[in-house]
């Protein structure tokens, strides 16, 4: 195991951007209390990542992960800290999470609110984007247990067949990138 493959690259104690419907910010708060009881609404975003054959890149969460450990996702998806703008936040979380950059076209944002038991909750107003990966990630451990390509159709029937396995965010998103961007989407999913 690399240094860099096991790098910690977030903590509890990090200070989120809190922001209000409209995503203007209206202060900040520690990332663990972010994630308290029904949370509190913080600014985040949700990264799709597509090889050259079209398939999207897939990120199975951390067993140490307080919120949804061992789930699937999105490539990758996280937070700004204060004083970050999105633009950075995501190119800092791309090199943190999978040592890999890439070229990013923002598609929309939206808020959601989703409840993991008694261990806390996303509550989250998130901004989502799509792009294409020049080479192979390589997975930090801390924050990935596994990552793994899928086609949009293989995608699609493991979401029909076994939802429970993934995260309710990226349900939700891919669900929209599908109904409603599904032309933005098809330049990311057709092999080039």
């Amino acid at each position: 195991m690399s240094q860099e493959s096991a790098k910690i690259v977030s903590s509890e104690d990090e200070l989120l951007i809190l922001v209000d419907e409209n995503d203007n910010q209206s202060g900040t708060m520690s990332k663990a209390a972010c994630h308290d009881g029904d949370g509190v609404l913080h600014r985040a975003f949700s990264v799709f990542l597509f090889n050259r054959s079209g398939e999207l890149l897939l990120q199975q969460r951390a067993q140490g992960k307080r919120l949804w450990p061992g789930f699937w996702s999105n490539s990758c998806c996280s937070h700004p800290r204060q004083g970050e703008s999105i633009e950075v936040a995501t190119s800092r979380r791309l090199s943190d999470e999978l040592q890999t950059q890439a070229d990013l076209e923002f598609v929309y944002r939206f808020t959601y609110q989703a409840t993991f038991g008694a261990l806390g909750a996303e509550n989250e107003f998130c901004h989502v984007f799509l792009g294409s990966l020049a080479e192979d990630p390589q997975a930090n451990e801390t924050e990935i247990e596994a990552l793994r390509y899928l086609s949009a159709r293989e995608l699609d029937r493991e979401l029909a067949e076994t939802p429970d396995v993934f995260t309710p965010w990226f349900k939700l998103e891919w669900e929209r990138l599908n109904s409603e961007f599904s032309d933005t989407l098809a330049r990311y999913t057709s092999p080039v």
